[in-house]
């Protein structure tokens, strides 16, 4: 059990771990330090399957060599079209050792929106996962001229395939073993031809208002972030980390797939998005690295599964947890922690806290991180009070990720951290926005000279569009989007994530969009926890045949209220919500509501629900 009151086993570190400026050079360099010891693992039918380093390079070889042998030129782009799978991994750097640039699409994504990806993007080369991905690009083909050749992770169900232009990942490398006997320098020879300054991957945004835009990372911005994150985290080779957020978002990507990289920490994939709580219990990730929705969907998990608990247990875990607070507390506000409760937390961690760590899967985590969107402070306090330390971190995709984090001996709920130390941050003072320059600020937008214009300022400030605030100790805090502020009819200007985190701490709603601008008060449109409202309603005896019946029920509407009730309790009387919509749709990441990481798309949801909203105000 981590020892709350000294969190000095998790400062990071800036000692340079490999050598390289670019990404071909730091795999290569890694491949040759680390050799036959495993990076990466991934579990299929039940069974883990480990790559070492050495096997990694050898079907990145391959790959780059089929890429070579279908006549990818260094600075073409191919694409990938998949879930987080080993594979992907390995097409992204085969791609990068050919020279080439590497661009991610959501497998979420329609084909209509792989069309678009693969146009502006100019693809030649596109990987896809499986039968489903296929049928995407099959049906825009016809629409890519460029496109030369589809290749597929798993050809399950597609054995009797005949298509000349759709090529297994398997043939491939058995194309690229051909090639490179017969070129044996060429790819060798791309790797080291790879500048700094060449353009390495494109990150398109989530697109919520509009198109969505690529940006652009160098070789010596991606190089210089993963080693910069290095002063946000402690990871080595004895680390075991767990990929499952989409590694086309540059959360993953850089934290996840380049971080490990370069630090060597073991890379362990879930089978499905379906599986992730079997499967963190079984990797027991040391740093765990997650988006709000996943560390609130275990606390709600925590909370549902203690009704379940008999009353003794309950008060084991109040008791427990109450120690672990009072504990969190002292840390927060940098005071000592006294012998007796020192005792009492190493009781409480062998009557309960222990077991709910090992519920969740973080029993051998020496940190959380948590990053993406807003978490409600109350969270993360909840977290340390178990015993592991959750540290809030900040960046966008054109910030290639991490930007500020909070250090492990200075928790501050609520913040971002200070600027980290790769990168300036500050506020602009005639608009609040939030302004970040650095290396590893992207190079620019895709075919979008006048919207990079817009985001970076002649002397290298990027305007995040974030509004936000800093203290006497450099510690940022967001306060909204500049785009989201709501001003009520009254005058009054509301931050609507404030009300939203708190809703969202709720076991039983998973997200929520305030509404009131230019409005006399403000409503919400709310999704809840289908599982665990479900639960409710069957534990109380409600009834209901499906999802939008739940929705509707009394008992459910007033167990909804019930939880506003407590967040408007917080906040001022104009600022409090004063009606509510539930959603009646089951909604997942192929519903146009929803980003690809699972959050609500405001301006959207406010466009498609007008008739409710307009509803609420009658």
């Amino acid at each position: 059990m981590n020892q709350l009151w000294d969190l000095s086993h998790i400062q990071p570190s800036t000692e340079i771990v490999l050598q390289g400026e670019t990404i071909p050079q730091v795999f290569w360099n890694a491949v040759h330090k680390r050799g036959d010891t495993v990076w990466m693992r991934q579990k299929h039918l039940g069974i883990w399957r480990s790559w070492s380093w050495s096997e990694t390079a050898t079907a990145v070889r391959e790959i780059a060599g089929g890429l070579m042998a279908l006549g990818l030129q260094p600075r073409e782009t191919a694409a990938i079209l998949s879930n987080t799978v080993i594979e992907w991994v390995l097409a992204d750097l085969a791609i990068l050792c050919a020279g080439g640039v590497s661009n991610g699409i959501y497998p979420t994504d329609a084909p209509s929106q792989v069309q678009y990806l693969c146009e502006d993007s100019r693809t030649t080369v596109l990987f896809v996962e499986d039968d489903e991905q296929l049928d995407k690009a099959l049906e825009v083909r016809d629409q890519l001229p460029l496109l030369r050749k589809i290749v597929v992770f798993d050809m399950e169900g597609l054995r009797k395939l005949d298509d000349p232009g759709v090529i297994s990942l398997d043939a491939l490398r058995e194309l690229g073993r051909q090639y490179n006997t017969s070129h044996p320098d060429e790819l060798m020879l791309r790797s080291k031809a790879v500048k700094p300054d060449d353009l390495a991957i494109l990150v398109y945004t989530s697109g919520t208002t509009g198109k969505s835009k690529g940006a652009m990372h160098l070789h010596s911005g991606l190089v210089y972030t993963m080693r910069g994150y290095s002063s946000l985290v402690q990871q080595d080779e004895t680390d075991e980390r767990m990929c499952f957020l989409p590694l086309c978002h540059i959360a993953e990507r850089m934290g996840g797939e380049y971080h490990c990289l370069y630090t060597g920490a073991k890379l362990n994939f879930v089978e499905n998005p379906e599986t992730i709580p079997e499967n963190v219990r079984e990797i027991a990730p040391t740093v765990f690295v997650a988006v709000p929705r996943v560390w609130e969907k275990f606390y709600s998990g925590v909370l549902i599964g203690l009704k379940e608990a008999s009353r003794l247990q309950q008060a084991v875990y109040a008791w427990g947890i109450g120690v672990g607070t009072q504990i969190a507390d002292k840390v927060l506000a940098q005071q000592p922690v006294g012998a007796w409760l020192k005792i009492q937390y190493r009781v409480a961690g062998w009557l309960a806290l222990d077991n709910v760590r090992k519920m969740i899967g973080i029993h051998r985590s020496r940190v959380l991180f948590t990053g993406a969107a807003p978490i409600s402070p109350e969270l993360i306090k909840w977290y340390l009070a178990l015993g592991v330390p959750m540290l809030e971190v900040w960046g966008m995709t054109e910030t290639c990720g991490g930007s500020s984090g909070v250090p492990a001996d200075r928790i501050k709920p609520g913040t971002i951290g200070p600027a980290a130390a790769f990168n300036e941050m500050k506020i602009d003072p005639a608009t609040g926005e939030i302004l970040v320059r650095g290396k590893n600020v992207f190079a620019g937008y895709l075919n979008l000279p006048d919207k990079t214009v817009e985001t970076i300022d002649p002397d290298g400030w990027m305007h995040t569009g974030d509004v936000g605030k800093v203290d006497e100790d450099g510690y940022f805090t967001i306060t909204d989007r500049m785009k989201d502020i709501i001003i009520t009819a009254g005058g009054k200007n509301v931050t609507p994530s404030e009300l939203e985190n708190d809703l969202k701490f709720s076991p039983y709603i998973t997200d929520a969009v305030v509404i009131g601008d230019k409005r006399p008060y403000l409503v919400v449109i709310i999704m809840i926890d289908q599982e665990n409202v479900e639960k409710y309603a069957q534990d109380h005896d409600v009834p209901f045949s499906n999802y939008a019946s739940l929705t509707r029920s009394q008992e459910v509407q007033a167990l909804i209220q019930a939880e506003i009730d407590r967040v408007n309790k917080k906040f001022a009387r104009v600022e409090q919500i004063k009606k509510f919509f539930l959603l009646d749709t089951q909604l997942s990441a192929e519903d146009e509501e929803l980003t690809p990481t699972m959050k609500l798309k405001r301006k959207l949801v406010e466009k498609k629900y007008e008739s409710q909203i307009e509803a609420m105000y009658r």
